[in-house]
Parts: structure tokens; sequence; C-alpha cells
């Protein structure tokens, strides 16, 4: 789209990507204007509700870059972001965002050239794509939001490294298609429950109405409300049909 501005927002480690930004404007080496910086100290602190809340803000393009693998300041950072972005991306795709919006690349600090590459190539993907505002349901989004600050996902995302590499506390090995599919599930339901809360934020729903609004099958909606209930996050409210409100804390 040759009239598409896309704003991108990119989020920069300290000791390296930023540098090779830094590097390429010290050498005036042209890249593409429309990313925007954000310098953070690791690339493994870039939280998934900060992305996927860069999204509901109008960004079209989120990219993450960082260390090497092996050169992280913070020793296994660079493993943290790579993690976080691969599942954060299956979050935002369940929101209907295109997985390909979300990029991850190693630059190191000598890597100037290189920076500008990146940079070019990813913004030639999401002017190829589109703005973003045509792929977003807000209702989704909030739900995204939801999900991406859920404690069971994060929890999640944060231990995968150690589990594999340590196994769990039994003592056991943990298989890394098991981990890859627990982690799936866990998204896959996290989303429902997500947009159950969202959509109980704004009325009380019966689970036949929250079933025709989410498009999700009412079994699935019922099974969803009884956990939801069991961890006194939603309420019953007597009468004919029986509706669902979020519990007030």
């Amino acid at each position: 789209m040759k009239d598409f501005d896309p704003k991108i927002i990119g989020f920069l480690c300290n000791w390296c990507s930023y540098a090779g930004a830094d590097l390429a404007g010290i050498s005036r080496i042209k890249y593409a204007p429309h990313l925007r910086i954000i310098r953070v100290l690791c690339s493994g602190r870039v939280d998934p509700y900060i992305i996927v809340t860069a999204f509901e803000k109008g960004a079209d393009g989120v990219l993450v870059t960082g260390c090497h693998p092996g050169d992280c300041h913070y020793i296994s950072g660079n493993y943290e972001a790579e993690k976080k972005v691969e599942n954060t991306r299956k979050i935002l795709e369940k929101a209907g965002i295109n997985g390909k919006r979300l990029g991850l690349e190693w630059i190191s600090a000598a890597e100037g050239a290189r920076f500008a590459e990146v940079v070019n190539q990813f913004t030639e993907v999401i002017k190829n794509l589109g703005p973003s505002k045509a792929e977003v349901d807000l209702q989704k989004m909030k739900a995204a939001k939801e999900e991406a600050s859920d404690f069971r996902v994060r929890w999640l995302m944060g231990r995968e490294r150690d589990l594999l590499e340590e196994g769990n506390v039994f003592g056991e090995e943990v298989d890394r298609k098991e981990f890859e599919n627990l982690m799936d599930t866990v998204i896959e339901t996290q989303f429902v429950r997500s947009s159950i809360l969202t959509a109980l934020k704004e009325e009380p729903l019966s689970a036949a109405e929250l079933a025709e609004k989410l498009g999700v099958p009412s079994d699935v909606v019922v099974q969803n409300l009884v956990q939801l209930a069991r961890g006194q996050k939603v309420q019953m409210i007597e009468g004919r049909p029986i509706r669902y409100e979020v519990i007030p804390w």
C-alpha cells in the first residue's frame, strides 16, 4: 500500500540492538523512518501485556530486538524474549491480529548495517499487511489484554526454560513437545475465559447469550463459567434465565 505509513514500535535492548541502532545513525545508514524506538534494559523484559497494549493503541507492528543467543548481558534474557514473543503471537492471533506483525531479531552493537536491514525488511512486511485497524476487534483485544496479564499464562512463559532444563518439582523430566501442547491448551482456554470476563464486565449475560456473542459452543462456555465461579471471578444472578456477572472486588 503506497500511501500507508505504518506505525511501528521497536523495543531495543540497551546493550546490543540499541547500540546497533546508534551505530547505524552514526554511520548515516538510511532505513525506513516508521520505527519508534523504546530502549529497554533487556529484550526479556518486554512484557506480553505491553505488546498487546501497543496493538490496542493503534500500532501496526511491534519489533523486539536483543542480543544474539549466548551474548545476553543477563545470560538468558534473549531466551526469555524468544518464548514471550512466540506465545504472545499466539495470543494476538486469537484476537485476530496476524502473527507476522510481531517481529523478533538479534542484533549486536557492531551490526549497524544489519539493524537498518532488519528495520527495512520488517517495515516492508507491515506495509504489505496494511493497517492493523482492519484486523482489530476491540472486544477480542480486551480479552487478549486480560489473558496477557493472567498469572497462569505468565508463570508458564517465565518458567519454561527451568522446567525443560531442570524438570518439575518432583525431579521428573519435562518433554518439550508436551510442554508446548500444554502452553497451547492454556492459551486457548484462558482466551475463552478472558473473553467471558470481558463480556461480563459490560453487562450480565446468560451462558447462551455468552455463547452467541463469543461464537463459542455453549458447553465450553458453561465449563469455563464453572471454573471462573470456583475462582470467585464471576457469580450467578438468580432469575430466568440465570445470568452471570463479574464479582466486584
